[in-house]
């Protein structure tokens, strides 16, 4: 007869995920909306869509002001999880009304600005709207930290 020998799955020793909320527009969004603008699973950072909107939502008229928001939102909540631009490996950005060449210019410079030692990957899509009327832009970024 055959010797059975019983053996155990390996634990999962993957950590719990962790949450994390923006101050400001974050808190709104938790509270109306019951969703977190962050979280970290071991050293892996995954941001919610990061709009170009203050902490009172509002959205400038300017697509270039608006791009350049959504770049400083997203660093607020990368910080929350404890990352930064230099750690983020991974781009998703959702536009509406297209690519006019205002859009790359602007992405490319501020990738530039906030990246200036990596090149992460970038995935670029075109929607027909976003969580707010006036949104015409929306990041979201996977990050790495040590």
């Amino acid at each position: 007869m055959r010797d059975i020998v019983k053996r155990t799955a390996p634990r999962n020793t993957m950590n719990k995920p962790k949450f994390f909320v923006t101050p400001g527009y974050g808190e709104y969004a938790l509270n109306e909306l019951h969703y977190s603008q962050a979280v970290k699973i071991g050293n892996r950072v995954e941001t919610s869509g990061q709009g170009g909107w203050d902490d009172n939502l509002q959205i400038p008229e300017s697509l270039a002001d608006e791009i350049a928001q959504a770049f400083r939102n997203v660093e607020r909540t990368l910080a929350t999880a404890g990352a930064g631009w230099e750690h983020v490996v991974h781009i998703n950005s959702y536009h509406v009304g297209g690519f006019p060449p205002e859009v790359n210019d602007v992405m490319a410079r501020l990738y530039r600005h906030y990246m200036p030692n990596h090149a992460p990957i970038w995935t670029q899509v075109g929607v027909a709207a976003l969580g707010l009327p006036t949104m015409r832009i929306e990041i979201r970024v996977t990050a790495i930290v040590p």
